[in-house]
């Protein structure tokens, strides 16, 4: 048929060569169909509901601003002076005692007393367990120590302990490292308070944790150049998942610099038509980077920032519209327990998306879900009718939180209430009255009130507190 083709009107050739292109084209394997708007992704979820304006388009008055600037610096300042979790390095001591950073150690790193297993699934030793703790070196801290500061200069892990060894709660789980703590960001000031026995791990105190991270992670510097540099103007704030600076050859240090969402970097002064580590500068963003030079103090480097990066020159305005952009920036990203997997788990996803607002809140679940720094629901001892009323009145940013977990409010459809969030996984009732258990491990959307903690336990009912942000 195809070699009759020439004696057809042209025409009829034209139509039959498009048609075999189409044809060919779907039955690729590469072809990407879009999937129909009502195809259930988990129960209860269409693929409609996986776009973020599904949800915008559903409210009144979106992008009406939840708290200005000013309201936002005041949340803040209520947050810094009321969170017990929260840490003012920059108002720290000029020098520190030793029964002070012993009590960070020793609160930040105690002593497992739990079974944990190695990656290969072996029981630790209680031998292992003592290496670990002799690591910490506490009886080289000093009676008095003049605070040293440092500024991050790479997106590095905050560990229990001086080590890298990981280490989990089963011998078959290889997912949740429960030596792993969070994560540090470029451009974060920190106090650095203690050096492990081997000298390669710091301990370092910064805002929203204290816990140990690899030396070569930071680099020591003067303190009011360091605060000065986090307050610089014009600067830039990372408003995508993540952003990289240029790959350069000609400044390693600077090239393909991962910055999270929420970080804060400074433009720096440089000439639109001189080009910038090789580069011509007008097609990106010129912004000064931290760096750790040989001897392990500070300095500051231009870098680039493409023009395609997700980022904006101030904080985003805090409205409905731009929490569900910035939660659905994620949406998908695989989970990572403290920030592992170069991603982030449940408490970091909601801290980053607030953070994109210049908005503070304390890192882990627990301290969000009881901090006298946002407005708080207590739901312990309400009544399942009750908890019900209180979470259809729930509006989006709102944060909802069983132990261990948090979830943050997107919106409400078919009479449910929806949330975005990072986890594990859920487990529902099927029609057969069995739980069955969603393994998502990820990003992702899902209905709330339907979820069971277990074969008799709604999720509601497990619901600590709702958090919320208000004026």
């Amino acid at each position: 048929m195809l070699l009759k083709q020439r004696n057809l009107p042209a025409a009829r050739r034209g139509w039959l060569a498009g048609s075999l292109a189409a044809w060919l084209l779907l039955a690729s394997p590469g072809f990407a169909q879009v999937p129909a708007p009502d195809r259930e992704v988990v129960p209860g979820v269409v693929e409609a509901q996986l776009s973020p304006q599904y949800w915008i388009d559903r409210l009144d008055a979106p992008d009406a601003l939840i708290l200005d600037a000013e309201g936002i610096a005041a949340h803040n300042a209520d947050m810094q002076r009321l969170e017990p979790a929260l840490h003012d390095v920059e108002g720290l001591p000029v020098t520190l005692e030793a029964e002070q950073v012993r009590a960070w150690i020793e609160g930040a790193s105690p002593r497992p007393t739990r079974t944990l297993y190695d990656e290969a699934g072996k029981e630790g030793s209680a031998r292992a367990v003592d290496r670990l703790v002799a690591a910490l070196d506490l009886d080289a801290i000093p009676q008095t120590q003049v605070t040293r500061y440092a500024m991050v200069v790479r997106r590095a892990d905050l560990r229990t302990f001086p080590t890298h060894l990981r280490v989990f709660s089963s011998p078959d789980d290889r997912d949740i490292d429960r030596f792993q703590e969070s994560a540090l960001f470029p451009g974060m000031p920190v106090a650095v308070v203690h050096r492990s026995r081997d000298r390669r791990w710091l301990f370092v105190v910064s805002q929203t944790y204290a816990a140990w991270t690899e030396a070569d992670a930071v680099a020591f510097g003067d303190k009011a150049e360091i605060f000065a540099y986090t307050r610089r103007i014009p600067y830039l704030v990372v408003t995508g998942a993540r952003a990289e600076t240029v790959y350069t050859p000609e400044r390693p240090e600077v090239s393909n610099v991962q910055l999270d969402m929420g970080v804060r970097v400074p433009l720096a002064p440089w000439p639109d038509d001189q080009p910038l580590n090789g580069q011509y500068p007008g097609y990106g963003h010129a912004v000064e980077l931290p760096v750790r030079q040989d001897d392990g103090t500070l300095a500051f480097a231009p870098a680039l920032i493409p023009r395609s990066a997700d980022v904006a020159n101030d904080y985003l305005p805090l409205t409905r519209a731009n929490l569900i952009r910035q939660a659905f920036k994620f949406l998908g990203e695989r989970y990572g327990w403290g920030h592992r997997y170069n991603a982030r788990d449940c408490s970091g996803f909601v801290s980053e998306v607030y953070r994109s607002f210049g908005l503070l809140i304390p890192r882990n679940t627990s301290d969000q879900s009881r901090s006298p720094g946002l407005d708080r629901i207590a739901m312990e001892g309400i009544g399942h009718d009750r908890r019900l009323e209180l979470l259809r009145e729930a509006d989006i940013g709102d944060l909802l939180y069983i132990p261990g977990h948090v979830m943050m409010v997107l919106g409400h459809a078919n009479d449910d209430v929806y949330v975005i969030h990072d986890t594990s996984g859920m487990s529902l009732l099927g029609d057969d009255g069995q739980l069955r258990r969603y393994r998502l491990n990820g990003v992702v959307v899902t209905p709330l009130l339907p979820k069971m903690s277990d074969a008799t336990t709604a999720t509601v009912d497990r619901i600590t507190s709702i958090q919320r942000v208000r004026p």
